[in-house]
């Protein structure tokens, strides 16, 4: 049987079981559970950085999209209307990243 060790969908045991197979789970604690988020974050990061296609890209992002909503509202207690207006004025300030700026030095 396949070990993976990672923190998945809430849903995935259950598809797992309608396919017909089992699987052991766990629930995290706390601590725990921010760990495991930062790391799925690390790896659907490095899925996106290796999807080949739009579509597969768009999947990546839709899984990142999904762990930043839930690292903003269990772990930082807060709400993507917050964390929207963060990024807002950060582009107000510093500017987006449309005109693809690639900074090579600063003379001192």
């Amino acid at each position: 049987m396949p070990t993976y060790n990672k923190l998945v969908r809430d849903r995935i045991p259950q598809i797992i079981e309608n396919s017909g197979k089992a699987c052991k789970t766990d629930t995290l604690n706390h601590d725990r559970y921010i760990l495991e988020l930062k790391k799925k974050v690390m790896e659907e990061v490095e899925e996106y950085q290796q999807a080949a296609t739009k579509e597969d890209a768009l999947e990546e992002l839709a899984d990142l999209l999904e762990l930043i909503n839930t690292l903003v509202k269990d772990v930082h207690d807060s709400s993507m209307e917050e964390l929207d207006k963060i990024r807002s004025d950060k582009a107000k300030k510093h500017g987006g990243y449309e005109e693809k700026v690639f900074l090579i030095e600063v003379e001192d």
